[in-house]
């Protein structure tokens, strides 16, 4: 596995490659520089994003578990860049309970990226499995200018 990390206003994140695909996000103590063309490109990605100029990112991933927390990774990956729902809504859409999507929320392998920060409870604002907990879902989402709901 190679690692990479990017230092950004939410913290040092650190993607993690394997095969050609990026596999995990984590915030890291530590810098890691590993070569990778893929490695490039997702650093770059994240510090535009990071800056404000990008809305989407183009990566290829890789989400490890069932084929439940593939689908609620996609469901979040659909939510498009300052705009959120909430679990009851995806639960809705994929036909299983609010819960469940919760917990496949809080297991997502690739935050930022895959954007679980974007997904709200019934009444507002949730936790966040990332450092820093819901401070730094409300800091993702402020940036995202989706903030205006939860102030």
């Amino acid at each position: 596995m190679k690692r990479r990390s990017i230092d950004t206003q939410f913290g040092l994140l650190v993607l993690c490659e394997e095969d050609g695909a990026i596999t995990a996000l984590d915030w890291g103590r530590r810098a890691h520089d590993d070569a990778s063309d893929l490695l490039d490109v997702a650093a770059a990605q994240v510090a535009a994003y990071d800056a404000g100029q990008l809305e989407a990112f183009d990566l290829p991933l890789r989400v490890a578990g069932t084929e439940f927390q593939r689908d609620v990774c996609a469901a979040m990956s659909a939510i498009p860049f300052g705009y959120t729902r909430t679990y009851g809504e995806i639960a809705r859409d994929l036909g299983v309970p609010a819960q469940a999507v919760g917990q496949a929320c809080g297991g997502n392998p690739i935050p930022v990226i895959i954007p679980c920060h974007r997904v709200m409870g019934a009444k507002g604002l949730t936790g966040f499995s990332g450092r820093g907990g819901v401070e730094t879902k409300v800091a993702l989402l402020r940036h995202e200018g989706a903030a205006g709901l939860l102030i």
